[in-house]
């Protein structure tokens, strides 16, 4: 029966990308204010249909990034709700001072996109993937910074950055991703959503890593009678540290699991917090190593670095032992 809930899920689920396109034309349609600012991502933004529809809404910069978050800053000084596009390994690398400088520090709203974000872009290798940004961004002040785990995230995350007059960075990957709202609560930057209750653990995923928790703790469940918790903390800055102490609180174990480095993003998010209000569950981080990356698709990346459904699995056990 688990085995078919979580297929289920997944042959419902879209590619998060198209259903960040599909609610911005939403948008668009009663709110002249909305601008997309795009680096030549029409195609790999799923923006054309958004380009189509209109035109005077959208704004071609071509390959040149940090004049895009130039220009997308300027343009959200006058009043209009800004989306960046571009792919996040290069947004949030080479745009860098822009970000920090141009529209954290002057305060203007842009909501910057990131898409093909973490190793989706596989076998183009390391200088096409973004295992730094949380890093990065997480020290520059005045920054949301939102990994969305599933279509429903997804959504909510641009209806709410659309709203709201702050800096917001959003990144995204390429395939298809479930649907878990069945299980979730309310979506607000900041606040983390229980996925599956659990009692003898806590995994903590972020983005496209909470789908294979979730298959790992059912699977755990359903062959090992182990009640696994699994959290989807969308949003990395600021981070939902009173969930965090709802399941610290237990003493179980938790672990962290995310498309990024091990240095610098929700796993030292998570333990800094820990260990400074004196928590000691046993914990671990899952990630990316710090080493030369190796190539090839975003499902083989993640079989060798064991940030999949059977990594987590054998991981929880060990934590568990």
């Amino acid at each position: 029966m688990v085995e078919t809930v979580v297929n289920r899920r997944m042959e419902t689920g879209r590619a998060n990308l198209e259903v960040f396109s599909e609610v911005l034309q939403n948008l668009a349609q009663t709110d002249k204010d909305i601008i997309v600012v795009t680096s030549d991502s029409r195609g790999s933004g799923k923006l054309v249909p958004f380009g189509d529809k209109f035109p005077k809404q959208i704004i071609e910069i071509g390959i040149a990034e940090q004049n895009l978050v130039g220009v997308a800053a300027g343009i959200a000084s006058t009043g209009k709700k800004v989306f960046a596009v571009s792919p996040a390994c290069f947004l949030t690398a080479r745009s860098f001072e822009q970000i920090k400088n141009d529209v954290a520090y002057s305060d203007n709203p842009v909501n910057l996109i990131g898409i093909s974000a973490g190793v989706s872009y596989g076998a183009l290798g390391s200088t096409h993937h973004s295992l730094h940004d949380y890093a990065a961004l997480r020290a520059v002040n005045n920054l949301i910074i939102v990994a969305p785990a599933d279509n429903y995230e997804t959504e909510q995350a641009i209806i709410h950055a659309a709203s709201l007059n702050q800096p917001v960075y959003i990144r995204f990957g390429k395939k298809n991703m479930p649907y878990l709202v069945e299980n979730g609560t309310d979506f607000q930057f900041g606040k983390g959503r229980i996925i599956k209750e659990g009692t003898d653990l806590t995994i903590i995923g972020t983005g496209e890593t909470v789908f294979p928790a979730l298959q790992a703790a059912e699977k755990l469940q359903s062959e090992y009678g182990i009640q696994a918790a699994v959290l989807s903390m969308h949003t990395i800055k600021p981070l939902d540290y009173d969930l965090i102490s709802k399941f610290a609180e237990t003493g179980k174990p938790i672990i962290t699991v995310e498309e990024h480095s091990i240095y610098g993003g929700l796993g030292e998010a998570c333990a800094s917090f820990l260990m400074e209000n004196n928590y000691r569950n046993r914990f671990k981080i899952m990630g990316i190593p710090d080493e030369y990356t190796v190539t090839g698709s975003q499902n083989e990346i993640f079989n060798h670095y064991e940030i999949s459904e059977q990594g987590i699995l054998t991981a929880a056990m060990k934590l568990l032992s």
